[in-house]
């Protein structure tokens, strides 16, 4: 695609590797048929090919607008399209580069400032995220059916995590929002990762992954979190931790663009490089261990629904489903597998009802081999499909974690 930045769009940080992207894309329009809001909408500017225009007139200097805002703001994040792409367009760094030019050129509404700010100031504070679930939970009846889709319908409390030290060593993000909704997610891995001799350290100064705030109108300060996790790693590291695990794909996701968004950072660059390459989803970690020394024993039937920060931007489809086939599990059939559910990150809450649209048709695919439970790899899916009430949605550690026997 032909571009001529504007003056002012060259001075951007990013200019270059945004010509870049979009020279990159051959307008075929391959992406728009996995598009899940192209799917919904059937609007040419809810789909990739359309956004990559709106960016491109935006930095070739035409007017910005709210509708230009709010074609952006319907992306779901999910890279599907980067899977279907046959030019390897780099889309979501274009989105990224696109939506900050965008967000700083056109206020958002007072209530859009609210809800974003209240977002921003909530979700990476886990001591307080925990407090509102459980005010929530205890007020739960009195309240409307849209919060309590937000809640999680039981929440398990975590497992005794083993006292064991071993020669193998990894760290854990503990996460933001998980150990408010899903306690026992962490400490399920940290006692299946033990019974294969790998001792899980959880470095309590590490804090939120960034992409809350990146993602929320304030990238700067999601850098910064990315700049404060890699500081509080970096003695672990040097001590020999061989990889930094994460139980949330969405997290994973963005900790493995650390070394891209800070790679023009003279004093992280080359750290947020190595933390990177340590980053690991847990079924990174898993696949190539002996898994059978487990003692698994199941008869289990479910459906797992493969989250796009696990499929589409860690390029870890069907990783999972292979190891949960190796330990025993049976496996129902899923119908458009490559189909986000409408959580992504905070968008079932500023998206409402194009989320609730995508989590009813992913359920239907979900459900149609009649699963006893629904597994997944994220949090932020996990309760926005739970939230719907039907089949129970679980963490896939947890269910290996329960199936393992003494």
């Amino acid at each position: 695609m032909q571009t001529q930045l504007s003056d002012q769009a060259r001075l951007l940080p990013r200019a270059e590797e945004a010509e870049r992207i979009l020279r990159s894309c051959v307008h075929c329009g391959f992406c728009n048929a996995t598009c899940p809001t192209y799917q919904l909408l059937g609007d040419e500017l809810d789909g990739p090919r359309g956004r990559i225009y709106l960016i491109k007139q935006v930095l070739e200097g035409h007017e910005v607008t709210a509708h230009t805002q709010q074609h952006l703001d319907r992306c779901l994040s999910c890279r599907n399209c980067e899977t279907t792409c046959p030019s390897g367009v780099d889309y979501h760094n274009l989105l990224d580069i696109g939506r900050a030019v965008v967000d700083q050129a056109v206020p958002r509404p007072v209530e859009q400032r609210w809800l974003r700010g209240g977002l921003r100031a909530l979700a990476p504070h886990p001591t307080a995220f925990k407090a509102l679930i459980q005010l929530g939970q205890t007020f739960r009846p009195l309240l409307p059916q849209r919060l309590k889709d937000k809640l999680p319908r039981q929440v398990h409390p975590a497992v005794p995590r083993p006292t064991a030290q071993h020669t193998r060593r990894v760290l854990m993000l503990e996460g933001c929002v998980q150990p408010g909704l899903s306690p026992n997610t962490n400490a399920a891995a940290a006692r299946v990762l033990d019974r294969l001799g790998i001792t899980v350290t959880a470095v309590r100064q590490a804090a939120c992954c960034g992409a809350v705030d990146y993602h929320l109108d304030d990238q700067a300060r999601g850098l910064q979190r990315a700049r404060h996790n890699i500081d509080a790693w970096w003695p672990a590291i040097e001590a020999g931790a061989e990889a930094i695990v994460q139980t949330a794909s969405g997290c994973g996701a963005f900790i493995k663009d650390y070394g891209h968004l800070l790679e023009q950072d003279p004093a992280y660059a080359a750290k947020a490089q190595t933390v990177s390459r340590l980053a690991k989803d847990l079924v990174e970690v898993l696949r190539d261990e002996p898994v059978e020394q487990l003692a698994v024993h199941t008869d289990l039937r479910l459906a797992f629904h493969c989250p796009c920060t696990l499929q589409h931007a860690q390029k870890l489809g069907g990783v999972t489903e292979h190891l949960l086939r190796r330990l025993g599990f049976h496996l129902t059939d899923v119908p458009d597998g490559h189909l986000c559910c409408g959580s992504a990150g905070t968008y079932s809450v500023t998206q409402p009802v194009l989320s609730r649209q995508l989590r009813d048709n992913r359920l239907a695919a979900l459900e149609s081999g009649a699963p006893e439970v629904i597994a997944t790899a994220n949090i932020g899916c996990q309760n926005h499909l739970d939230g719907a009430a039907r089949t129970p949605v679980r963490h896939w550690i947890e269910l290996v974690e329960q199936a393992m026997t003494d």
